[in-house]
């Protein structure tokens, strides 16, 4: 019999994504109500976002910036105050055509003469052609009404995230806030002594909001999701106000957060918030945690669970298995605003568009990586390292119920990298069934994506893949045991685009031992793959060696050594490295990206690739036709 007595509310905490809800409560929900067990769910990031951006958020915004005194005011406070009146007749519209609500209104918004402009509109500049044509037509071409739009309101969005950063609260981000307070952060005390702080703007905004939610579902065990730094500060100021409405009310912290970076934990004020800390796939933790939570089941056979106990941490795993991949239950986004997302367009990059823009129902094809062998990645725990699949059978059927209950026919499959074979015969039952979807994801540029499993991806409603290309050097991608090649790569990259896919490469710099040489080669690697059609889009992240990598785990094999970490009672992830190269990857960083952000937009693809640098480095080794070549003998 379904138990109807212990309510279970999951919540998504300020900040994540706010076109879509970040699929964790989805998953969890789903999970728990398959097992009988009377669960809610709350988005309190899109919550906050709609309050504070709404014409009651701008006027408590206003008093705010009136309050900073005149000779502390940045330019954009000034240009808030002086534009006020404008910003508070736009602010509704906007926020509906962002909605998808107004769509209208991507006429007025593209006359320039709608929205106050501020700071962020300065980006659009560099765009201005020397005939005067429009700014943005390289962009959008004749077609991209919706989307000019949208990108002047996201500036719009982005102009009033920066008066409240100014005027209430230096840590807001739409993604990032106050990450600083938790990312690798050995020590909980700046944490604690930001929630000991008087609370801003921001913070009485959120601590409404979840009175409001407590009030709507009444529950008795409340479950909040982090997957990322950016996310912790508000998790805990809603735990506070839990706590302080009702002690009695069970809290819960889970996510990924506490899976890469919480480990270690022994730091007890972390309790006084959370009652309980789980790890890695939650839904086995929950299940013996809400059994002890009823009586049913002992603190002793609690699984994976941090708990204080006589002053001191303590974690508990009694061990039993993992609910199968296939037994998991439907995510379910029962509860949560479908239709008050927003949909962004931040970034002029193809693949960010994707991230941002349009509402995607998040789903996993198999839990963990079938390959989990990159020594850069954290493969040694359970989100990588436990790799089980579901049949396609299943996978569609959660797919069905998905669009049934959404509305929506567009999925992005979060895995870590989607295994061909279970692609293919996911593709296959979709074709037999007749379902027709949207869909991408993130693989490993494997050959066994062949010209006609890839046409076959794209009929079955493909239409982006991800990828790591890393660094496009053949040495250290065997170095990080990648299992690809260069060469590999550019054909696997090919057949994808040539059926009507975009490909966007995940790029890496500054990994250890390498050199100058080996960088300005992946560059020239990377402008040939763009010459050649292989890939659309693409990015480059620095390196960050993290504890759980098989580089933080034996560095020697790496040729670098460790820096000694301070002693840790809350957060350890990244930790920092000695390469005897002495390269300045931070330098060459940023020749790195401004040459790819010009590629992604076919310029510069015939230049020397010296030429994105600032200062003399080596001409590439690299043949200039390498890839064609490649490409003609596959």
């Amino acid at each position: 019999m379904p138990d109807t007595s212990l309510r279970v509310l999951s919540l998504i905490p300020p900040m994540t994504q706010l076109n879509t809800p970040y699929p964790s409560t989805a998953y969890l929900t789903g999970f728990l109500r398959s097992r009988g067990i009377n669960a809610h769910q709350s988005d309190l990031a899109l919550a906050l976002v709609l309050r504070l951006f709404s014409r009651q958020g701008l006027q408590d915004i206003h008093k705010a910036v009136k309050d900073v005194a005149e000779p502390r005011r940045s330019p954009q406070l000034q240009h808030f105050d002086a534009q006020f009146e404008r910003y508070l007749s736009t602010i509704v519209p906007t926020i509906a055509f962002l909605q998808g609500r107004d769509p209208t209104l991507a006429h007025r918004i593209n006359t320039r003469q709608f929205l106050p402009e501020g700071k962020r509109f300065e980006s659009l500049e560099v765009y201005v052609a020397e005939d005067g044509e429009d700014p943005l037509a390289w962009a959008f071409g004749a077609l991209g009404l919706q989307d000019r739009a949208r990108h002047l309101a996201t500036l719009y969005l982005n102009d009033l995230a920066d008066v409240l950063r100014d005027a209430v609260d230096p840590r807001f981000e739409f993604v990032r806030y106050a990450e600083q307070l938790a990312t690798s952060q050995p020590s909980f005390e700046p944490l604690a002594e930001a929630l000991a702080a008087a609370p801003n703007l921001v913070d009485t905004t959120l601590h409404d909001l979840t009175l409001q939610t407590l009030h709507r579902h009444q529950p008795k065990v409340v479950l909040v999701s982090v997957p990322f730094p950016g996310a912790v500060y508000a998790a805990f100021r809603i735990a506070q106000t839990i706590k302080a409405h009702d002690p009695g009310i069970v809290t819960v912290l889970g996510g990924g957060f506490v899976n890469t970076e919480l480990r270690e934990l022994t730091e007890v004020r972390v309790f006084d918030y959370f009652d309980y800390l789980t790890l890695d796939a939650g839904e086995r933790p929950l299940l013996a945690l809400l059994e002890h939570v009823r009586g049913q089941r002992g603190r002793q056979r609690l699984v994976r669970t941090f708990v204080r106990e006589h002053g001191a941490v303590r974690y508990i795993n009694f061990v039993e298995p993992d609910i199968a991949f296939d037994q998991v239950g439907t995510p379910t986004w029962d509860g949560l605003p479908l239709h008050s997302y927003l949909s962004l367009l931040d970034m002029l990059n193809p693949m960010n568009r994707l991230w941002s823009d349009g509402r995607w129902n998040k789903l996993t094809v198999a839990h963990g990586c079938y390959w989990k062998k990159c020594s850069f990645c954290d493969v040694s725990l359970d989100y990588i390292s436990r790799y089980e699949g579901a049949s396609a059978a299943t996978l569609v059927d959660r797919i069905e119920a998905i669009v049934s209950e959404t509305g929506q026919t567009g999925f992005h499959f979060v895995d870590e990298a989607a295994p061909p074979k279970a692609l293919k015969a996911l593709a296959a039952e979709l074709q037999r069934r007749g379902t027709a979807i949207s869909w991408w994801g993130n693989v490993r540029f494997e050959k066994t994506f062949s010209p006609e499993l890839c046409l076959e991806l794209a009929d079955s409603g493909c239409v982006a893949i991800s990828g790591g290309l890393e660094v496009a050097s053949d040495r250290l991608l065997k170095l990080m045991q990648k299992g690809v090649s260069v060469e590999q790569v550019a054909r696997v990259t090919k057949a994808f685009s040539d059926a009507g896919i975009l490909v966007h490469a995940y790029l890496m710099y500054g990994f250890p031992t390498q050199t100058v040489q080996d960088t300005v080669d992946a560059l020239e690697y990377v402008r040939q793959l763009f010459e050649n059609g292989c890939i659309q889009s693409g990015f480059f992240h620095r390196f960050a060696c993290t504890v759980h990598s098989p580089v933080g785990k034996d560095p020697a094999a790496f040729g670098v050594s460790l820096q000694p970490l301070p002693p840790v009672s809350f957060a350890q992830n990244d930790v920092g490295f000695i390469d005897p190269t002495g390269v300045d990857h931070d330098l060459l960083g940023r020749a790195l990206k401004k040459a790819i952000y010009n590629f992604m937009h076919g310029i510069g693809l015939e230049e020397d690739v010296r030429s994105w640098f600032n200062g003399r480095v080596p001409r590439a080794t690299v043949p200039r036709h390498k890839i064609a070549r490649a490409l003609a003998r596959g």
